[in-house]
């Protein structure tokens, strides 16, 4: 090569070097810190220490942009009370709802928990409408009384159902993943239940499926039997979910085997049988157990979407909707349990939000209630309530309750696991996953919705 251009070249790398290595020992820009997380008392309280507060706004009908077109919004703003609920004296980690609610015998009940790990602790609440008075029923960690060190479940993630025999059950679950990492002693999470005539509370069983907990979990009030679904503790190796079958009143095992259900199962009180996708959120493998032939379950033909299921209703259906997956849009199902026959009704959501954990369905059968976007989120919506016409199926939002609290009470709803319906479908009762201006949420509150007579016309 001619010297001169073997000189320019040897230059020009070695500027291209220099610039390299100049830029790369250059100092990065530091990246924007955290906002740090408002401090906020403990319990929340609503101004001028009210226990509870009762509105009734035009600002509840006024939509937000993210409204699809097909959706209405009702003519006639309902009243709606709000309350704290009690006994959330310090930080939680976050406090939180996760089980679904109950109304029954004129009185709502519904569970949250501090989500703390290794040791939390989860609450079972009587609300009274006739007195607007909260009762605690249950403080699971003191119900356990278990030694100091221990773990002790943050969580209910199962349904509460009021059997035949006049007691409340639920089952307990895991406040964090690792939660019971470093415990020994654990031998699997509890089945519980509680008097609320008497507020006597028991445990049924501990670890009724060997060293798991129980995020998933419903009872047949009548034949009390208690359904599972469980996942193992991270030290056991295990992935799969277990489905169990509990008899209550007998305290024994029905039936347990891997392949349970991953958050929901569908259950027909007129049947006594359950349904449930195979350890899916997708409802690729759709299984039948039947009480009445323990075993093994089933697997039958169809698929349906399933993170929550409505009651059975008097036209023999049950209702459900699907876990949401990225880019696909949630839809409403209809399962007719005596036939197995699975109907796609349409969409559910009425704006960007497609989660929802729970369905509720009036006693007429006509119409469903729901709130899309269960694990926070909601306020992109408006904190939308639904209300869904079974034979018109048409979607209706009777309430929008942000930014209404936010601007009045320094509180934003931002997601529900726990909505119950009056036993004449005309108060919807919401407890909310609350914010008062941090990132999440960080308490508990309930709404009750007063659904006015007029947006309630077969």
């Amino acid at each position: 090569m001619n010297p001169v251009l073997l000189l320019a070249a040897t230059l020009a790398c070695a500027l291209t070097l220099s610039a390299q290595t100049a830029k790369s020992a250059a100092p990065k820009p530091a990246k924007p810190k955290a906002k740090a997380e408002p401090e906020v008392p403990y319990p929340p309280v609503l101004p001028g220490g009210k226990e509870m507060v009762t509105d009734m706004s035009p600002d509840f009908l006024q939509p937000p942009t993210t409204l699809l077109p097909a959706v209405t919004v009702a003519k006639t703003p309902p009243t709606v009370d709000f309350a704290y609920f009690p006994g959330q004296t310090y930080r939680g980690n976050p406090w939180s709802n996760w089980g679904d609610s109950l109304f029954a015998n004129g009185k709502y009940y519904a569970s949250i928990g501090d989500h703390l790990a290794p040791s939390g602790t989860a609450f079972i609440y009587e609300f009274d409408p006739a007195t607007r008075k909260f009762r605690q029923l249950v403080d699971v960690k003191k119900l356990l009384g278990l030694p100091a060190g221990r773990y002790t479940p943050g969580k209910i993630h199962t349904q509460l159902a009021l059997g035949r025999d006049g007691w409340i059950y639920c089952g307990t679950h895991r406040g964090g993943t690792r939660a019971t990492d470093g415990d020994k002693d654990y031998k699997g999470d509890w089945l519980l239940r509680v008097n609320p005539a008497t507020a006597k509370a028991e445990i049924i069983a501990e670890g009724p499926v060997p060293g798991h907990c129980i995020p998933t979990g419903l009872t047949d009030p009548q034949r009390l039997i208690f359904y599972g679904g469980t996942e193992p503790e991270t030290r056991a190796g295990e992935k799969s979910v277990t489905f169990f079958a509990y008899d209550l009143a007998a305290r024994k095992m029905i039936w347990s085997g891997f392949g349970g259900p991953a958050r929901a199962m569908i259950f027909s009180p007129s049947t006594g049988r359950v349904w449930f996708n195979v350890d899916s959120l997708t409802g690729s493998d759709l299984v039948r157990f039947d009480p009445a032939k323990p075993g093994k379950p089933t697997s039958i033909p169809g698929s349906i979407g399933l993170r929550a299921a409505s009651d059975e209703t008097p036209q023999g259906i049950i209702y459900t909707v699907p876990h949401p997956v990225k880019g696909t849009e949630s839809k409403l199902y209809a399962f007719h349990p005596k036939t197995e026959r699975i109907e796609v009704l349409g969409p559910a959501a009425v704006g960007t939000n497609q989660y929802i954990t729970t369905l509720d369905a009036d006693p007429t059968g006509r119409f469903l209630y729901y709130v899309p976007g269960a694990h926070g989120g909601s306020e992109t919506d408006n904190s939308a309530v639904v209300q869904y016409d079974t034979k018109a199926k048409t979607r209706k939002v009777i309430a929008f309750l942000h930014p209404f609290y936010t601007q009045k009470y320094g509180v934003t709803p931002r997601g529900t696991y726990s909505v119950a319906l009056d036993a004449k479908g005309e108060t919807l009762y919401i407890t909310w996953n609350c914010s008062r201006g941090t990132r999440v949420w960080d308490s508990c509150a309930l709404t009750v919705v007063h659904i006015p007579a007029s947006e309630r016309r077969l």
